[in-house]
């Protein structure tokens, strides 16, 4: 495998194709905040803004500006999306909304802490870029409601009855992992930000992480046992292997071998286990016990599962030299660069059926935005280079 030649593949992907797409066609320049819901040539084909898609999108830039060059476009491009989320992001108290209208306006409520999470991340990156320090004040801010609201996350929008099925989801430690690294750099007080990342850690290994089933549940009771029915049967293939290489790099941070030989024994399982056998590719859901699916769309082909698992394998295989890891890495690079890279226009697609075909033509939307492809290409690349 030419390491060099791939290396530049994804460089250039990302630098001449990806990131001027969005530059280009997201930025809302009247109002202020990107527009997230592009068609496949770029075309705006609805205005309302997706507060966690902004977040992503204020961070990508102001993160690319910090690692790989200082261009102004760049920062520019990240400080007018955080001063539209400054100003109408949240509803004071720094609690983000879900979206808001094109001008502003909120829709829908604080309901989602992911809002929170990705708008925290975007203040710590920008206040690294710029050394604000109101940008870092505000993402101090947001760091500490979402630790306010962890145990609680959807608060008064909660909408299950309580006590009858208590849950509890594994995205939320899964996303609080990769948050807590983005803002140690302007953390006060470090023994809050160890604490934090212990309980993250051992919430996924072990009270989500089932070795008998050799995966990470979504849902399970608030003391690990697992839960027969739809919600507590159900495995997302591609958020274990996200949560993998996040938890890999904190192996990294505390030189901690052990833990990085468990990732890539796990996300070996993982990706064996949510692999599709007839199609190729990686399902979106499946039921541990191989019931029915509740959700539709379970066996779907998404973008950002194909490219955490690649991120996760590659990483996978540069920390530890396993190549089984390398294997699946090639195996994925080949699925995404044939199925989901759009050989017509910049950016690729988002959704496609079980067989691999596109099933729409959108390069953003309500949850696709300027995110895990740029940063994917950003991951892989680096990674390539070092090998």
């Amino acid at each position: 495998m030419d390491f060099k030649k791939l290396a530049a593949q994804y460089k250039s992907e990302l630098l001449d194709s990806v990131l001027p797409f969005w530059l280009e066609k997201s930025q809302d320049l009247e109002y202020g905040g990107y527009y997230t819901c592009l068609d496949r040539d770029g075309s705006v084909f609805d205005t309302d803004k997706f507060i966690w898609l902004q977040g992503r999108e204020v961070w990508m830039f102001a993160m690319l500006y910090n690692k790989v060059e200082k261009n102004q476009e760049w920062l520019d491009c990240a400080i007018q999306g955080a001063e539209f989320l400054k100003k109408y992001g949240h509803d004071g108290n720094y609690d983000f909304y879900f979206s808001v209208t094109r001008e502003g306006k909120p829709i829908i409520q604080p309901y989602n802490i992911f809002s929170n999470t990705f708008a925290c991340m975007a203040f710590a990156q920008l206040a690294e870029a710029t050394g604000s320090e109101e940008y870092k004040e505000i993402a101090l801010k947001t760091f500490q409601r979402i630790l306010d609201r962890r145990n609680d996350p959807k608060g008064r929008w909660e909408k299950s009855y309580p006590g009858t099925r208590p849950m509890k989801g594994f995205a939320l430690p899964m996303i609080i992992c990769n948050m807590a690294l983005e803002v140690e750099n302007i953390l006060p007080d470090k023994t809050m930000l160890d604490q934090t990342i212990d309980e993250c850690l051992s919430e996924i290994l072990n009270v989500f992480y089932h070795p008998e089933f050799g995966v990470m549940l979504e849902n399970v009771s608030p003391d690990g046992t697992p839960i027969d029915c739809f919600e507590g049967r159900e495995i997302n293939p591609g958020h274990d292997l996200e949560a993998l290489w996040f938890m890999m790099n904190l192996g990294i941070r505390r030189n901690d071998k052990a833990l990085i030989e468990k990732c890539v024994e796990i996300s070996l399982s993982v990706i064996d286990f949510g692999w599709d056998k007839e199609y190729g590719g990686i399902f979106y859901f499946q039921d541990i016990k191989k019931a029915p699916m509740q959700k539709l769309e379970w066996d779907q082909k998404l973008w950002w599962v194909h490219l955490e698992s690649a991120i996760c394998m590659l990483k996978g295989y540069q920390l530890t030299g396993n190549e089984q890891c390398l294997e699946w890495f090639k195996k994925l690079h080949d699925y995404m660069w044939t199925h989901f890279k759009d050989q017509e226009y910049p950016e690729w697609y988002g959704y496609l059926n079980r067989r691999g075909e596109v099933l729409l033509t959108l390069k953003g939307g309500k949850w696709k935005g300027c995110f895990h492809v740029p940063r994917g290409l950003y991951q892989i690349w680096q990674i390539l280079e070092t090998l």
